[in-house]
């Protein structure tokens, strides 16, 4: 018989990831910036700022009224997919797992390939411990961006809860890989788990075939 895996305290889920403001061509992240940009918080709108920034703003400050412009940019056609995401972020953490359904699945309506619609709503069906599905819309987030570590480790969570413990190890290495030596030990302790059980798993197969 297998080992029983044990996943460290450590070892939870990331939570869901906001989509943040767009770069534009003039805030191109590869563009050297010549001038200090301000660093004082404003917390009045700027004038030209769309419905969805005024959103974001108000929902990076954790204020209520964050879910009403949201509303009123899908209603206005600003970031629809965007604005749908981050809706489903806050109508989960109120609790309302159906709305919050809805609104991700909305979002991915508007951008099949929406990279943090797919990794909430992967969250989402790991909170209701759908795996299957869970797994399924994180990988599809590893297809979006490969580049993104967080989708890796919750990956990992879900293949070692589903017993597919070389794939895990797979996942979370890659996790490592792509994130700082102390980040990387978020994994340490279930990457050595995790080869433990499949050390095991070897040595009884290989006992039982004599």
């Amino acid at each position: 018989m297998g080992q029983i895996l044990k996943f460290p305290v450590q070892a939870s889920k990331f939570g869901y990831k906001r989509v943040n403001k767009r770069a534009t061509a003039a805030e191109n992240p590869d563009q050297l910036q010549l001038f200090p940009r301000a660093t004082a918080q404003i917390l009045d709108f700027a004038p030209e700022s769309s419905r969805f920034e005024q959103a974001l703003m108000l929902d990076e400050r954790g204020e209520l009224k964050a879910a009403e412009l949201y509303k009123k940019a899908i209603e206005e056609q600003d970031c629809v997919a965007d604005a749908y995401c981050n809706l489903g972020i806050i109508e989960s953490q109120k609790g309302n797992t159906t709305k919050a359904f809805d609104c991700f699945t909305t979002s991915l309506k508007h951008n099949p390939r929406h990279l943090e619609a797919h990794f909430n709503l992967g969250n989402l069906y790991f909170d209701v411990n759908n795996v299957r599905l869970a797994q399924i819309h994180y990988e599809i987030a590893t297809e979006v961006d490969p580049s993104f570590p967080n989708v890796y480790f919750n990956l990992g969570l879900v293949q070692a809860i589903s017993n597919d413990l070389a794939a895990a190890v797979r996942t979370l290495t890659k996790y490592q890989e792509l994130v700082s030596r102390n980040e990387a030990r978020k994994a340490d302790e279930l990457l050595h788990n995790l080869k433990k059980s499949l050390s095991s798993n070897r040595n009884s197969r290989r006992v039982t075939s004599k």
